[in-house]
């Protein structure tokens, strides 16, 4: 048995049909748009395509109006060639590649205005073809070529005008509308001397954002290695005391007990440690995170009571109220004294040490002495835990000093207060007023 299926036909409305050819001729549109975006955005000149497409409507309202006012000289096809002449860069581009080289700009531009004017007109529009001409060459070209162009441009009106070429009124009066288009010239030349003034500052704008931005990241990563060098000198310094009391421990007089306290103290610092490590590198993560607070000048009492710990004799004296000292201060303050001490315990290993801090109405000092090691002077250097004090002191407009003196090895810092009055000129000219620091040991 055959059986057989009929397929109705589908039937094409006018809707579809409209769709459809709406949808052929948008095609080609959209990939010369994409094509003409892509040659706007490789030209040497970074200007936006807004200001070249301007530019270029500009252009061709001006060649439309002197191509209408020659109606009279038609079937005559010279304004319709000028015309064709004032837009001769463009086809050169889209086509063959050629870049609108200035000297290309000025030779089209005075080319079309020439033959526009070999027909003259009454009120002509065709001298202001070099007006738009002009700003455009002003605005790519260098000087020299600007001031050659627009002087070329306002010698060829000038000749026109004696030649009979150039008329404004009925009259037919020599060099009667020659002024207005010169200054229109001038104006030109003027304004694309801004929009090339505008473009190289916006290139020193961006140099100087990038420079900018170099020197605070340069900034944040001296920031964190000094954050990093402190926390671990701090800690090993403390660690290896308590290793250095567990093993005598050990050797001398067999005491676990005491061993094991020294180990647990520093598996507590060690800890404590990576943990201060992970908040500093935590610094880097670009994502929002709950960052645990800075140490400030509250933490000192515990500072202190970790050197004692593991066996650093370490007389502390406070004075003043520490609500006063704000939070960049006390952090600083802390710093400085964990250096202090971390030097203590590695330079004069069993030297006695004092950590005095004075909290005033005006500022915030701390003085970290102790006695100088038996043996030759220390040497002086510039390490990274001294760089780190100076540079702490210095965005807080203090002043510190280090070095041997009477008492021993002393470190001194001072910083100013901000609810302490007026802050002088010590703050805002932190870097003149500071006395020359010494080296550290």
């Amino acid at each position: 048995m055959e059986v057989t299926h009929t397929v109705p036909a589908t039937t094409v409305g006018p809707a579809s049909r409209r769709s459809a050819l709406s949808a052929r001729v948008r095609g080609p549109v959209l990939r010369f748009r994409d094509a003409a975006r892509e040659r706007m955005e490789a030209l040497p000149f970074d200007y936006p395509p807004a200001v070249i497409v301007g530019a270029d409507l500009a252009l061709l309202v001006i060649t439309v109006a002197a191509v209408v006012q020659r109606h009279s000289y038609f079937p005559n096809p010279l304004p319709l060639i000028a015309m064709f002449t004032a837009f001769l860069p463009l086809p050169l581009f889209a086509i063959f590649g050629v870049k609108p080289h200035p000297v290309l700009l000025k030779l089209s531009g005075m080319a079309s205005c020439a033959l526009f004017m070999i027909q003259p007109v009454p009120a002509d529009f065709a001298p202001f073809v070099l007006v738009i001409v002009a700003g455009e060459v002003a605005a790519i070209a260098p000087r020299g070529l600007t001031i050659g162009f627009s002087l070329l441009a306002i010698a060829q009106l000038v000749a026109f005008d004696l030649a009979g070429y150039l008329q404004w009124g009925a009259s037919g009066e020599r060099l009667d509308g020659l002024p207005m288009y010169v200054l229109g010239i001038l104006l030109g030349t003027f304004a694309g001397v801004m929009l090339q003034y505008q473009r190289r500052f916006l290139y020193q704008e961006r140099e100087n954002q990038a420079i900018r931005a170099v020197r605070a990241a340069d900034e944040e990563r001296r920031r964190i290695a000094r954050e990093v060098h402190d926390v671990i000198a701090h800690s090993l310094s403390i660690t290896l005391l308590h290793l250095t009391a567990a093993r005598r421990a050990l050797q001398t007089d067999d005491d676990v007990t005491e061993a094991v306290d020294a180990l647990v103290d520093a598996e507590r610092l060690g800890r404590q440690a990576m943990a201060d490590i992970r908040r500093t590198v935590g610094m880097l993560d670009t994502q929002p995170a709950r960052i645990a607070p800075e140490p400030s000048a509250a933490d000192i009492d515990e500072l202190v009571g970790d050197f004692r710990r593991a066996g650093l004799t370490v007389d502390f004296v406070r004075t003043g109220d520490l609500a006063a000292v704000e939070g960049a201060v006390g952090h600083a303050l802390y710093r400085i004294g964990q250096e202090s001490l971390a030097n203590v315990a590695k330079h004069a290993p069993g030297a006695a040490a004092t950590v005095r801090l004075d909290v005033g109405a005006e500022a915030a000092a701390m003085v970290v002495t102790n006695a100088l090691p038996a043996g030759p002077p220390a040497r002086r250097d510039t390490g990274m835990g001294l760089r780190g004090m100076r540079k702490r002191t210095e965005l807080l407009g203090g002043t510190l000093s280090v070095g041997p003196g009477d008492d021993g090895w002393t470190v001194r810092v001072e910083f100013p207060l901000k609810g302490g009055g007026c802050p002088g000129f010590s703050t805002v000219l932190p870097g003149l007023l500071r006395t020359k620091p010494q080296e550290d040991m």
